[in-house]
């Protein structure tokens, strides 16, 4: 079975009796044939092979016009396979992207993170700290008030047992 229509027409142009070569038009318009005895009428074979000729003429340009449309096509298709090629690469290059985009990201958001609990535990740890130290704070005052507080009594009763001496 022939692959193409070129091939198919081309089959079928080789199988006409007496072609060697490809017809063409001209070839038919003009094909001289042997006169016998009782042979055909030459007007009627001469209008017979114009018209074969106008139609092989024609599907030879219909078949000229077809071959130059296929390649046309085929230059198209090859246009759109490489189109289609550079568009995978280019969602293939976009994947990528958005894959190391993603996991760089990722990674800085686990470096935040931990940049984040390292900086609460320093605050949690100043802030216990800062809490210790104003409970020493607090007890050095309450011993210095309960020193005070002592000593202003010892001071007043001292004082009062001054008055009291002095009433007497």
């Amino acid at each position: 079975m022939p692959d193409t229509v070129d091939d198919s027409i081309e089959t079928v142009i080789a199988t006409l009796p007496g072609a060697q070569t490809q017809l063409t038009a001209l070839d038919v318009r003009y094909q001289e044939f042997k006169r016998g005895m009782r042979g055909y009428v030459v007007a009627d074979v001469r209008e017979y092979l114009g018209r074969v000729a106008d139609q092989l003429g024609a599907l030879l340009e219909q078949n000229e016009a077809l071959r130059s449309r296929i390649r046309a096509l085929e230059t198209e298709l090859a246009e759109a396979k490489e189109g289609e090629a550079e568009l995978r690469r280019a969602v293939v290059a976009a994947e990528r992207i958005a894959r190391e985009i993603k996991a760089q990201a990722e990674r800085d958001a686990e470096l935040i993170k931990r940049e984040a609990e390292s900086a609460r535990e320093v605050s949690l740890q100043e802030v216990v700290a800062e809490m210790k130290r104003v409970r020493v704070e607090i007890e050095q005052l309450k011993n210095e008030r309960d020193l005070f507080v002592s000593q202003f009594r010892a001071m007043l009763e001292g004082y009062l047992n001054s008055l009291e001496r002095y009433r007497r």
